[in-house]
């Protein structure tokens, strides 16, 4: 049976690192809070996450669990595992409503509900995401130094991206899965950096368990490596900031200000919904500074 319920000052969609976070801090701000979170991650594959401050080489799970225990400490603070589907402005409030029928309404609604990666159609690719096929050499690069490494892109991307992952080993191929379109400036670079550039199409990611044991090519050439980086293409893990009406920038990023306020008031985003950025500790502050303005704006406004 659909439920209604209107005990809330703020909703926040999304419970992980930005959205717990502002849960924490609108907890300690004497807000009444209810976060819904799906209960899915983008990094729920990676097995250890890195440099977050005093917590370098926890598992995701670890830093969510621990983060879920602080929030819930302050006793105006809910989480519910719920799928938000809707949202829509009524009055001076928003309403969203999960995929069990349930309905929430706040007068601030906080969306911080990230990112999905699209992971590439290859065999193996989305088995190895986050444990071996990597995004960030922030995050996953120290791990992997020295060693057997690949980034697969092309073109003006796979400049930049195979000139940043060089740094943390000099043993680096450049996979362009395909006719190269990087310049003849680029390839010249590359080659005076003695990188490989391999064309040839990718057929299959051989792994174990994840772990991937190198690359196998549509000619049958197998090539060893330790990890693979790669970008893939990104959406919004949620159609709500559309429903609303939040305007969007030319990379699919929800536009915000500098204390997360999208252009419709009342409306905030946090975390990757707004950021390339997509690291633990950024999405921390990200929902930490978010939620400082929220109180202050309705401090202001009940004055």
């Amino acid at each position: 049976m659909a439920s209604f319920h209107s005990d809330y000052e703020i909703i926040i969609v999304g419970g992980s690192y930005a959205g717990l976070s502002a849960a924490l801090v609108l907890g300690r701000s004497l807000r009444r809070v209810l976060v819904l979170d799906s209960g899915k991650p983008a990094n729920r594959q990676t097995p250890h996450s890195h440099s977050f401050l005093t917590r370098d080489g926890a598992t995701p799970a670890e830093l969510t669990a621990i983060a879920r225990q602080q929030a819930l400490a302050y006793p105006t603070v809910m989480i519910e595992t719920a799928t938000v589907t809707t949202a829509v402005k009524q009055a001076n409030e928003f309403v969203v409503t999960t995929e069990a029928g349930a309905s929430y309404s706040a007068s601030r609604l906080l969306l911080a509900t990230g990112l999905t990666d699209e992971l590439l159609p290859i065999p193996g690719f989305a088995e190895c995401w986050g444990i071996s096929v990597l995004h960030c050499p922030y995050c996953h690069g120290y791990e992997v130094h020295g060693q057997p490494l690949g980034v697969l892109a092309n073109g003006d991307a796979g400049f930049e991206f195979g000139r940043l992952i060089q740094h943390w080993s000099a043993n680096f191929t450049l996979f362009t899965n395909g006719p190269s379109t990087l310049s003849d400036e680029q390839t010249a670079a590359f080659q005076r950096n003695k990188i490989k550039i391999i064309e040839t199409p990718i057929s299959s990611i051989p792994h174990q368990n994840g772990q991937l044991s190198g690359l196998l090519l549509e000619d049958q050439t197998h090539y060893p490596l330790t990890a693979l980086f790669a970008r893939v293409p990104v959406r919004q893990a949620s159609t709500i900031g559309e429903q609303l009406g939040c305007l969007y920038d030319d990379m699919g990023f929800i536009q915000v200000d500098e204390w997360g306020r999208t252009n419709v008031p009342g409306v905030f985003a946090a975390g990757d919904t707004h950021t390339m950025m997509r690291q633990v500790m950024v999405a921390g502050t990200n929902g930490l500074r978010t939620a400082v303005w929220i109180n202050k704006e309705m401090i202001e406004e009940a004055f």
